[in-house]
This record gives structure tokens, C-alpha cells and sequence, in this order.
């Protein structure tokens, strides 16, 4: 069992009438990541939702309440930004973290129908907000020149070339996708990004036995080697590959605690046992119970062969105690790891 550190992604809610005290838990949830040690603290980023609606602002607040712990966007849908705009923010955001910040993206736009029309003046649907949408946002934190070679920006004791602004030339090597299928796997490996992938994947481009045959880490294990493959063939040295799970720790949480967590995953596992629609959505169980027995549960899973990097999804609608004890808990996985290997 490969796997050495652990990151926490949150999904960062308030209450509709107090955003300023659910914003003030997540932040409470990064500092106390740091404290316990943990290599990174990742947010959702959502809109319409009670979360968080701009990570870049998010991180840069959190970066001003830490000082080592990875700041991570997982994700940001690409359709909803206009990506100069978005690569400014993202590298404003890496500068007041020194060089800190690790910035996922995906594709598509949720709630198009609500929001497509408010975004965007004029017919987005003719727009380009896949890939090479996500593209234009990796070149311009590259540093890529904008205008000709005589082309420069005079500014008061500076002449110089234009390009986006601050100038973060390590940020480009910390900037990942949310790959949930074959295509994305591909397109993320290609382009040299680094790979999230979550406890939500499609099985579809497999063969129909592969989920009912292996799981859902089956399916997973079998997007991460094409991801690495494409990566490969692309002439991009490995490449970090982090694998999400919701996992729940029972360890110190008391008897009335450790039955609401049951029934949370309770509720949940009807729709990990078979796949969804024609994109065939598959979910993950989640991992509830005493640190040891879920790093039995990881060490049997094929997703984690060769991965180095765990994901803790904290659950949705938790109060900040429940996250607390899950982080305090969680610490102690990477050694129960070493020990069910």
C-alpha cells in the first residue's frame, strides 16, 4: 500500500442566513488540516448552492490562516469563467500563499439553464466550455506573451511584455482535472495535469462486466491507467494522482455519534450497488467504521495500487464538531495502512 499523505476536501456550507459562520468553520477545518498535518485542504467550488462560489477568494482568505498546508480547488466548472479573468484570480491567490495554491478544474456548467443566459451575454451555447476552455486557463498561468513580440506595457518604472499578472511560474505545475471518465481521464493525462478522481465515475467506454466484476475501484483503477498511459504518451514525467473517498472514522466519536454516521451511510448505499443512467454513473461506498477496518477496505481496493495520495470528501451538512473528530481520527490512516498491507 503506496499510499503516504492525506488531504481533506470540504464542501464548504453556511447556513443560508449566516454565511459569514459556515465560511468561518471551513476555515476553522483548514487550520485545524494543518495542526494534524496534512499535506492539503481542498474546497468545492458551487454555485446557487450554500458553499463556497468563488474558491480563488476562498483560498485566498484561507492562505492569511495558514502557512504549509496545500490550498486545493476541487473543482472549479470551467463554463461559468472567462479565463484570463479566472488565471488573474488563481494566481493572486497562489501569491498571497507563496506559492501554495493547487487548482482543479472541470468541465460543463450545472445549472446551465438558470445561470447559462446571466453569465453570458449573447448565445453561450455556440461558446467553447470544455477543454479547450480549461486550455486557455493552463497557457495563461504558463505565462504565455498576449500581442507580438513588440508589443509591451508601460507602467510607472516598469516597461514590459504583457502577460497575466501576477507571474506564477510554478503554479502551472499544480494545476489538476476532475477526471471521472474515459474521455476526461485521457484529455487530463494529455494535456500534463495532475489527476483528481472522486467517489463519483462512469464506467462507460469499459466493457458492461468490468463494475459487477470489480467494483467501483475496478473502474477506477481501469480510468488512473488511462489517464497514465495518455500522460505517457504525451512526454509528461508521473504526474500525482489523488483518489477520494468519503471516509468516516468512528474511533473516538461516541455511541449516538456512531449511529448517526450508520445511518448516513445507510441511506447512501442503495446507489453504490449498480449503475446510473446512460452515462453509467457509478458511486463509491462510503467508509464508515474504526480506522483499522477502513484501512482494510482501502488496501483491498485496486483504485489505490501504485497512489500515494488519499482524499478525505467530508460529508455534506456534518456540523464543524463531526469534521474535527473525522480529521483527528483520519490522522492515524497512512500507519494502519502500513500495518493492513
Amino acid at each position: 500500500m503506496a499510499v503516504e499523505s492525506l488531504a481533506v476536501l470540504t464542501p464548504g456550507n453556511y447556513p443560508d442566513d449566516d454565511p459569514v459562520a459556515g465560511l468561518e468553520s471551513t476555515l476553522q477545518v483548514f487550520e485545524l488540516a494543518e495542526r494534524l498535518g496534512y499535506r492539503g485542504a481542498w474546497v468545492r467550488q458551487r454555485h446557487l448552492e450554500h458553499g463556497v462560489s468563488s474558491a480563488a477568494v476562498f483560498l485566498a482568505a484561507a492562505s492569511q490562516r495558514t502557512s504549509r498546508i496545500e490550498l486545493g480547488t476541487a473543482v472549479i466548472p470551467i463554463g461559468y469563467e472567462t479565463p484570463f479573468r479566472l488565471a488573474e484570480d488563481l494566481a493572486m491567490a497562489d501569491a498571497l500563499s507563496d506559492g501554495r495554491v493547487q487548482a482543479g478544474f472541470s468541465t460543463g456548467m450545472p445549472h446551465s439553464d438558470l445561470l447559462g443566459d446571466v453569465v453570458y451575454d449573447g448565445d453561450w451555447r455556440s461558446y467553447d466550455l470544455g477543454y479547450g476552455r480549461v486550455q486557455r486557463v493552463v497557457g495563461h498561468l504558463s505565462g504565455e506573451y498576449l500581442g507580438g513580440p513588440d508589443a509591451l506595457i508601460s507602467s510607472p518604472g516598469n516597461l514590459q511584455r504583457p502577460r497575466l499578472q501576477p507571474h506564477r511560474p510554478g503554479l502551472r505545475d499544480r494545476l489538476w482535472y476532475g477526471g471521472t471518465s474515459v474521455p476526461s481521464s485521457r484529455w487530463s493525462g494529455g494535456a500534463g495535469l495532475h489527476l483528481l478522481t472522486g467517489n463519483i465515475v462512469s464506467a462507460a467506454g469499459f466493457d458492461a462486466e468490468l463494475f459487477s466484476r470489480s467494483g467501483f475501484g475496478g473502474v477506477q483503477r481501469a480510468l488512473i491507467d488511462v489517464y497514465r498511459g495518455a500522460a505517457e504518451n504525451g512526454g509528461y514525467p508521473p504526474r500525482r494522482v489523488a483518489v477520494g473517498r468519503v471516509v468516516v472514522p468512528t474511533d473516538s466519536a461516541d455511541r449516538a455519534t456512531r449511529a448517526r454516521y450508520r445511518e448516513y451511510e445507510a441511506a447512501r448505499h442503495g446507489r453504490t450497488l449498480r449503475e446510473h443512467g446512460d452515462r453509467r454513473t457509478i458511486f463509491a461506498p462510503d467508509l464508515v467504521g474504526p480506522v483499522a477496518d477502513i484501512a482494510e477496505q482501502i488496501a483491498a481496493d485496486p483504485a489505490f495500487e501504485g497512489v500515494t495520495e488519499l482524499r478525505l470528501e467530508l460529508p455534506y451538512e456534518f456540523p464543524l464538531g463531526d469534521y474535527e473528530q473525522v480529521l483527528t481520527d483520519a490522522v492515524g490512516l497512512p500507519a494502519a495502512l502500513r500495518a493492513a498491507a
